[in-house]
């Protein structure tokens, strides 16, 4: 990008990617970007441990299992699922039957989804906009507090992130020229993110195709065909497994998790779709069988409303740049307000705009469970449009209300990063009362000045909206997160504590672990047992809800059977079916609760898992190890010995 100002309904004229070549300060900006998020992301990539164990265990299954790969089990004996369809777990499961299975080579995967997701930010900026654009969009997501938080944890979110950028990328090329091919690979590429972790890939669908039906280059007969082959791509390349899974002869594979009725479209439907928006039934509520989570999500740490993105628990993860990208939309839009309907600049502009407001209106306002690290799916589309708006809005700065709205830009994005400093006072004090305020005064000053103090303005305007999500980026990247709730950054006033109230916080050395039993280590003693002739049974135990198995079965290294599934509300395995397995000497061992704990799973209402713990209680003796009374299903009360 030159420094000189170009009239605002001029395009930014770029030859086409084959014919471009690169300068020499786009070679080491470039290099710069992706080694730096590189050495970033794989620092230390096992400093997590098994990170969130549910999501682990599936990993070690799928690493012994293909049938437990191809349908995302718990447990290699395929008793049920985990609650999502399996893709996400796939490049993990891979890198673990390659290189064995470790804390690291479970991340290493997730880490090069993340390096692959900033290339391929900049690849799709620069592609419209040039390479300054590109460097600022993927700089800007390389250095988002959940971004580098998620990137090397082994939720689902990895490669959902990548392939939503990946389907902006393949319209990007479609806008450009028209193709059918683009448009068929931008819905399979949706498709396939469907398999990552459901609807939540659907929240980039509307900006996809509402851009193209406006601005394709095709008159509108052939823009509505190539949007039907689209969505027809779409369907293809998620219903491939769907059928599959679905057909799938029901006593030969696993019970699809999360579901009541042994259904991935009720799963799809219901717990992973209408019921996230707090639609339906929540009888699936991760918690304690019967327990729902309050409306509006509080339980959580954040409450429905358009301020939800700056909330306590939130704010931190993703809203440091959220003020610039809006005002640098507006800005963008009115520069291109006079170009042709197809002008690409603008076009590129309302599609990771618009990927950015429906995304964080739907999290704004969702009614049912909403975690933080959901926003990951949001950063890429912040970053993209600050991007793109930095450079449009730059090369007008000629315009007195274009540098009034750079400064304002600036300003508010300053303001919002001392209110979220704010909330964790003990860390960096001086980077919120010196540096952050001290760069945003200096930058909308010099913004607003015209003349050769210009670049001057631009550096220190970087400076200032981003050093706060670097600072808390470098903190994700060096402390150890675990659990299945999760935040980036340092300890603010709310935790992230799942069953207990929103004001739980992790220890004093910023790690976010649960107290409770389930943390503990399990004893040494009862993994001798588990792993003493393990391999003779299907299953080397049973528990029930996964907070218990997972760590059970990663540590013993032997299937472990989560009864009930994530929170042992699933009807899988029946009575019946329990007793049909123990009767055949699948089963060795049953995990009862431990003492003193009312977790998960073990609650009052009429479930198959409580039928299945009293049928045991009854017809078993137990024998207290560590705390936890574990029962031989092979000798039931009365046998002779």
């Amino acid at each position: 990008m030159t420094d000189t100002a170009i009239a605002p309904d001029q395009p930014i004229t770029l030859p086409e990617a084959s014919d471009r070549r690169w300068r020499r300060w786009e070679i080491l900006g470039v290099a710069a970007l992706l080694v730096g998020t590189a050495v970033a992301y794989l620092w230390n990539p096992g400093a997590n441990g098994w990170a969130n164990d549910f999501y682990a265990a599936a990993v070690q299954s799928g690493a012994h299992s293909w049938k437990a790969f191809f349908f995302g089990s718990s447990d290699w004996g395929n008793s049920i699922t985990i609650d999502k369809t399996p893709a996400s777990m796939w490049p993990m499961e891979l890198s673990a039957r390659i290189f064995g299975m470790h804390a690291w080579s479970m991340m290493l995967p997730q880490v090069l989804l993340g390096i692959a997701s900033v290339a391929l930010v900049f690849v799709t900026l620069r592609r419209t906009h040039g390479t300054a654009a590109g460097l600022l969009g993927g700089l800007a997501l390389a250095v988002t507090p959940i971004a580098a938080l998620m990137f090397r944890f082994n939720n689902p979110d990895a490669l959902l992130v990548f392939l939503m950028i990946a389907a902006v990328w393949a319209m990007t090329r479609a806008l450009a020229d028209g193709r059918w091919q683009w448009l068929v690979l931008c819905g399979a590429l949706v498709g396939f993110g469907f398999l990552a972790k459901q609807l939540q890939v659907l929240l980039v669908l509307p900006p996809l195709a509402l851009v193209y039906l406006f601005a394709g280059p095709p008159r509108l007969g052939k823009r509505l065909l190539q949007l039907v082959a689209a969505g027809a791509a779409m369907i293809v390349g998620a219903g491939w497994w769907v059928l599959t899974a679905q057909l799938w002869p029901t006593d030969s594979r696993p019970y699809f998790g999360g579901s009541e009725h042994n259904s991935i479209i009720e799963l799809t439907l219901g717990y992973n779709g209408l019921g996230r928006l707090g639609v339906g039934s929540a009888n699936q509520f991760p918690g304690p069988p019967g327990a729902h989570p309050p409306k509006g999500g509080f339980f959580f740490g954040s409450s429905p409303g358009i301020n939800r993105m700056f909330q306590e628990t939130v704010g931190g993860q993703i809203a440091w740049l959220i003020p610039a990208a809006l005002v640098l939309l507006i800005v963008g839009i009115i520069l291109r307000g006079r170009t042709s309907r197809t002008d690409p600049q603008r076009a590129a502009l309302l599609l990771w705009g618009g990927w950015m407001l429906v995304t964080a209106g739907v999290f704004s306002y969702m009614q049912g469970i909403f975690h933080q690290y959901y926003t990951v799916a949001l950063a890429p589309a912040v970053a993209g449009t600050a991007g793109l708006g930095a450079v449009m809005a730059w090369r007008a700065r000629d315009r007195a209300w274009v540098r009034v709205a750079l400064a304002v830009a600036v300003a508010l994005t300053t303001a919002t990063g001392v209110l979220l400093l704010s909330r964790t006072p003990d860390f960096l004090p001086w980077l919120r009362w010196a540096v952050v305020p001290v760069l945003g005064v200096l930058a909308v000053i010099g913004l607003l000045i015209p003349g050769r103090l210009a670049p001057v303005a631009a550096v220190v305007s970087l400076l200032a909206v981003l050093a706060g999500p670097l600072a808390y980026s470098i903190q994700t990247i060096g402390t150890s997160h675990s659990g299945g709730i999760v935040l980036a950054g340092p300890k603010s006033q709310f935790g992230a504590f799942p069953f207990g109230p929103p004001s739980a916080k992790g220890d004093e050395k910023g790690d976010q672990k649960r107290k409770n039993p389930f943390d503990s280590p399990p004893d040494p003693a009862l993994l001798a047992k588990l792993r003493d002739g393990g391999a003779n049974y299907t299953w080397t135990a049973a528990s029930i809800g996964s907070f218990m198995s997972a760590s059970m079965q990663l540590d013993s290294g032997y299937p472990v059977m989560p009864v009930g599934g994530f929170a042992g509300g699933d009807p899988s395995p029946t009575l019946r079916q329990f007793q049909d397995d123990v009767a055949h000497g699948r089963i060795h061992y049953f995990l009862g609760q431990p003492s003193g704990m009312h977790g998960p799973g073990w609650g009052d209402r009429d479930t198959a898992a409580n039928e299945i713990k009293q049928w045991v209680q009854d017809h078993y003796t137990s024998v207290t190890i560590g705390d936890l009374p574990v029962y031989d299903l092979t000798a039931p009360k009365g046998a002779a010995r």
